[in-house]
C-alpha cells in the first residue's frame, strides 16, 4: 500500500498545515519515508464537526447495519495484515510475525464487537409497564435503553501499534456503541496508523455511512491533544500511556464548561505473590515463567509482571536462580521509541539509588535504543520505606522483593497503589494466607489471577482491564473486553411514549427479539 502521509478527515485527505514529520526506525536510528502531515486545532475542528454531523444518523443505524460495518473493518484489516505488520515492524523494531498476530487480534476484536451489537444486550433494555389503577396514583409506562454518549476522541497508544492503536479495542468498542470517532494517531508509528485508518475509512464508504463516522488526525507536541479534549463537540476521551499524560488530559477535561469523562489506562506493575507452599514446590517453574512474561514486547506491555513478592524460606534460592538464569540469557532488543528507552534507563537508576540491588542483567545493548534486561532485588523493609521502588519502570526489568513473614507480605500488598492486575501462586496449604491477602488485592486491582501470570489476557465478556487509580482514572470500567463498550453509553428513559415513536428495540411485542427486563423479570 502506498502511503500518502495525509491526515484522514472523513472522506478527505488533508495535507499538512503545521509542518511534517518522518517515522523513525528505532532499530537503525534512521528516518523512514514518506513525510507525514501534521495538523492543528483547525483540523480537529473539521473532524469534530463532521463527527457531530454524523452522530445522529450513525447512532441510530440498525444493529444489523452496524454489525456488518464492524465485520467489514475486520475484513479490511485482514486484507492488509502483511503490509500493516511490515510497516509497523519498521516503525517499532518489533518482529513482523508478532505484529501479524496483533493485526489478527485487532480484526478479531471488531468481529467480537459485531456479535455484541447483534445480540443487543449492551442496550440494557428495560420496560416498566403502565399501572393505570395503581394507588395512590397511577404509574406511567417507562422504558429505558442505553445510547452512545456522542463523538469520542481516542488517543492511539505507542506500545501496541495495532491492537491499541487506530484499529484497537477503543475504536472497535466506540463504533460498536454507536459513537463517532476522532482518532489521534501516535507519532511513533504514523505509517501503520494510516494503513489502519484506510481500512476503517473504506468500510465507512462501502456501507454508505456518513463520512464523519471516522477521522484520523496527527500533530506535534500537546497542541492537538489539548484541542481534542477542549472541543465542545467531543463528549468522551480515551487514553493509554503515562500517568503524567493521562492526568493532564483528565484535569483539562474537568475544567471544560461541560466536563467530560476521560478513560485512561496509565500505570501498573502487576504484582505477583508467591505463597510459601507454592514457592517450595514450584519456585523454579514460577521464576522462569515470570521472567518469560516480563520480557514480552521488550517489557513494554501494560500487563507485564514487574514485581514479585516471596517470603524467605524453602524454594527462594531456586526461584532467584531461575530468574537470574532467564534474565542472563535474554538478548538486548530494540525498544519502541528513544523516549521510552531513556525513561527506562532513568527508572532503573532511580530504583538502584533507592537501594535495589541488580542481581542479573542480559546481554549488553548493541544499538542506540536496545533495552538490556535487568533483575533487581530488595528486602521487604526497604521496599516499604522507598516509594520509588513501587513505581513502574516501563521496559525489560523486574524487582524481586523478599519479605520476612506473612505479616510483611501483607504490608507490602497494602502499600501498593491501584493496579491493572495481580497474580497469586499457591497450593492448597496456602489457602489460609490467600484468604487474608485476597481482600487487600480486591481493593487494589480489577483482575486477580491464580497460578498463572497477568499476561497474556483473553478478550471476553468477563475480561477486566482496569483498576483503581493510578492504573486508570475510573475503576468502574474496563478498556479491554466486550463490556468496554459501556464507557461510551448513557441511559435514556422514554416515558408515556406511543409505540410508533419508541426506538424499535423498546416497542411492544419486541420486534428485534432482543433480551429485555420487563417489570423486573
Amino acid at each position: 500500500m502506498k502511503l500518502t502521509g495525509n491526515l484522514i478527515i472523513g472522506a478527505h485527505d488533508v495535507p499538512a498545515t503545521e509542518g511534517t514529520m518522518k517515522a523513525l526506525n528505532p532499530a537503525t536510528n534512521t528516518l523512514i519515508e514518506p513525510d507525514f502531515a501534521l495538523g492543528g486545532a483547525a483540523q480537529v475542528h473539521q473532524a469534530a464537526t463532521l463527527a457531530d454531523e454524523a452522530f445522529d444518523s450513525y447512532s441510530h443505524t440498525s444493529l444489523a447495519v452496524r454489525a456488518a460495518f464492524l465485520d467489514s473493518i475486520a475484513d479490511n484489516l485482514e486484507a492488509v495484515r502483511e503490509a500493516l505488520a511490515a510497516r509497523a515492524a519498521l516503525e517499532t523494531g518489533l518482529p513482523q510475525a508478532q505484529l501479524e498476530g496483533e493485526a489478527t487480534r485487532a480484526a478479531t476484536q471488531f468481529r467480537q464487537f459485531a456479535e455484541v451489537v447483534r445480540k443487543g444486550r449492551f442496550l440494557q433494555l428495560a420496560i416498566d409497564p403502565a399501572q393505570p389503577d395503581r394507588q395512590p396514583r397511577p404509574r406511567m409506562d417507562h422504558r429505558l435503553q442505553k445510547m452512545a454518549i456522542g463523538p469520542v476522541a481516542i488517543f492511539g497508544a505507542s506500545n501496541f501499534p495495532i491492537a491499541y492503536s487506530v484499529a484497537g479495542g477503543d475504536t472497535a468498542s466506540a463504533l460498536a456503541a454507536g459513537a463517532t470517532v476522532i482518532l489521534k494517531a501516535h507519532n511513533a508509528h504514523p505509517g501503520a496508523s494510516e494503513i489502519q485508518a484506510r481500512a476503517i475509512q473504506k468500510a465507512v464508504q462501502d456501507h454508505g455511512l456518513h463520512e464523519g463516522v471516522f477521522s484520523m488526525v496527527r500533530g506535534i507536541g500537546n497542541t492537538i491533544g489539548e484541542a481534542l479534549v477542549d472541543h465542545p463537540l467531543v463528549k468522551a476521551v480515551t487514553f493509554t500511556g503515562s500517568e503524567q499524560g493521562g492526568m493532564a488530559l483528565y484535569r483539562r477535561a474537568q475544567l471544560r464548561p461541560d466536563p467530560i469523562p476521560v478513560f485512561t489506562e496509565m500505570t501498573s506493575i502487576n504484582p505477583t505473590f508467591i505463597l510459601p507452599a507454592a514457592l517450595a514446590e514450584r519456585g523454579v517453574q514460577i521464576g522462569d515463567g515470570f521472567i518469560e512474561r516480563m520480557l514480552v514486547n521488550v517489557g513494554q506491555a501494560c500487563l507485564r509482571p514487574a514485581l514479585l513478592i516471596a517470603i524467605k524460606g524453602a524454594g527462594l534460592e531456586a526461584l532467584r536462580d531461575a530468574m537470574v538464569k532467564r534474565v542472563a540469557e535474554a538478548s538486548a532488543r530494540t525498544m519502541l521509541t528513544p523516549g521510552i528507552h531513556a525513561s527506562y534507563l532513568k527508572g532503573l537508576a532511580a530504583m538502584e539509588n533507592a537501594g535495589a540491588r541488580r542481581v542479573a542483567e542480559g546481554s549488553a545493548a548493541s544499538a542506540d535504543f536496545d533495552g538490556q534486561s535487568a533483575l533487581l532485588e530488595v528486602d521487604g523493609q526497604r521496599f516499604l520505606s522507598e516509594a520509588v521502588l513501587s513505581q513502574e519502570v516501563f521496559g525489560p526489568s523486574a524487582l524481586l522483593v523478599t519479605v520476612e513473614d506473612e505479616a510483611q507480605l501483607l504490608a507490602v500488598a497494602r502499600s501498593l497503589e491501584g493496579q491493572l492486575s495481580a497474580a497469586l501462586h499457591l497450593e492448597e496449604n496456602d489457602l489460609p494466607l490467600a484468604r487474608r491477602l485476597l481482600p487487600v488485592l480486591e481493593r487494589r486491582t480489577g483482575r486477580i489471577v491464580v497460578n498463572a501470570f497477568a499476561h497474556p489476557q483473553e478478550v471476553t465478556y468477563a475480561t477486566v482491564h482496569g483498576g483503581p487509580f493510578p492504573a486508570t482514572s475510573d475503576s468502574r470500567f474496563t478498556s479491554v473486553g466486550m463490556t468496554s463498550i459501556e464507557r461510551f453509553l448513557r441511559p435514556v428513559a422514554y416515558q408515556g411514549f406511543p409505540d410508533a415513536l419508541l426506538p424499535e428495540a423498546l416497542r411492544d411485542f419486541n420486534p428485534l427479539k432482543l433480551p429485555r427486563l420487563v417489570d423486573g423479570q
